[in-house]
């Protein structure tokens, strides 16, 4: 595009910015009728009906795990009713969160309202409710939504009157069902390797719950494995203090209670190393490499006994090391009642390392599709700056 006060051929500037000669700037309630869930009132008339809230809406899904229900008459209901292809946006939340929103596909199996917490948006004809709920996704995830919104104490409120009076950008409804199925195509695309993802973490555990516990061999082994206690196979100690003010960007990594967070310039500890959290986030188990400096808040390896660590890191990390945390407020994790614990364990070397490479190769494989799940997202992110924005154009 070019650059100053001139438009490139076939654009225009508008309030909103540059956009197509063919779109349009208007305010939201010309392309849908826009209503404010029903208050909350459990001594109401009525009989009693399932209602979504923010709760149950996410940036483009609907989660229908916990579907509360509150009195209303057959009146409040037909009026508060959603229906396939509205799409819900959350009227109050965090400032960051205001205006989230989906596409209400019918998950609920039975007739459901909304409370006012929630915003329905219900396109008009010749509007597509897909691109409409692509639009105020965009809007919530660049800080449109949060501009307009009026913030009381830590809850911030789009308002159903600012979010009907705001006005977009909209192109013809051909170019508005070009684009919701362009980026309906992406997020197929990430639900299945969302799906595909969830698949292969069970199998994982389910791998972690044979092997570890030698209810399933590898082939080329065998033996009785002996029962331990994880004190003698791979004792724990309690991390260095860092001063904050000593933090710099040096290469070693500096492991807290839930992984690596920072680098230094010096370590404590030769790799590799298996770092459980000592407070804060226990139970979560970070391996590291090479050098690095166990934080105070965690607990680390000292001598893996001559065991091999990724072995121990797989074990850690089933074991839950949570049931093992003492004290109120901050629970703190118990390392001597952590080393008295039993496991069973391998009678060879050899065999836990068979086991590790096995448990290994299921991370890389869900290191590589997660990987790819991050790309496809990012492609996304520029679809919907590109796509939505008119700079290209689909038709």
């Amino acid at each position: 595009m070019k650059t100053g006060n001139e438009c490139p051929q076939g654009y225009k500037q508008t309030e909103v910015g540059v956009i197509p000669e063919n779109w349009e700037v208007c305010p939201v309630r010309q392309k849908g009728d826009v209503i404010t869930g029903k208050a909350l009132a459990v001594n109401a008339p009525g009989a009693q009906r399932p209602y979504l809230r923010t709760k149950n809406v996410f940036d483009g899904r609907i989660d229908i795990d916990d579907v509360l229900t509150m009195p209303m008459t057959d009146d409040q209901f037909a009026k508060f009713l959603i229906r396939k292809g509205d799409v819900l946006l959350n009227e109050g939340q965090s400032i960051e969160l205001v205006g989230r929103c989906a596409m209400y596909q019918g998950e609920y199996p039975d007739p459901c309202a909304i409370q006012n917490a929630l915003l329905r948006f219900r396109a008009h004809t010749g509007v597509s409710g897909k691109f409409a709920s692509y639009l105020f996704r965009r809007c919530q995830q660049n800080g449109v939504f949060a501009r307009i919104a009026l913030q009381t104490t830590s809850v911030a409120h789009l308002g159903g009157s600012r979010f009907e009076k705001l006005r977009l950008a909209w192109p013809t409804e051909r170019e508005q069902r070009a684009i919701a199925e362009a980026l309906s195509d992406v997020d197929e695309l990430l639900g299945a390797l969302d799906r595909l993802i969830a698949k292969k973490r069970d199998i994982k555990q389910a791998a972690m719950q044979q092997l570890l516990t030698g209810q399933t061999r590898l082939p080329g082994f065998s033996g009785e494995w002996e029962v331990k206690q994880l004190g003698d196979i791979a004792p724990l100690q309690r991390g260095f203090d860092l001063p904050t003010s000593t933090l710099r960007n040096g290469p070693y990594p500096v492991v807290y209670s839930n992984g690596i967070l920072d680098y230094h310039v010096s370590f404590q500890v030769n790799g590799p190393g298996v770092v459980t959290g000592r407070s804060g986030t226990i139970g979560k188990v970070t391996y590291v490499d090479g050098k690095y400096w166990p934080h105070n808040t965690s607990l680390w390896v000292t001598s893996f006994c001559d065991n091999d660590p990724k072995f121990i890191f797989y074990l850690y990390s089933k074991i839950r090391l949570e049931r093992f945390a003492t004290g109120s407020g901050v629970p703190t994790l118990n390392r001597n009642d952590v080393h008295s614990h039993q496991v069973a364990f391998p009678p060879s070397k050899a065999e836990q390392t068979a086991i590790a490479e096995v448990l290994s190769d299921m991370d890389a494989e869900l290191a590589a599709l997660e990987q790819r799940w991050d790309k496809t997202r990012l492609l996304k992110q520029g679809m919907m700056q590109e796509l939505l924005t008119g700079r290209i154009r689909l038709l």
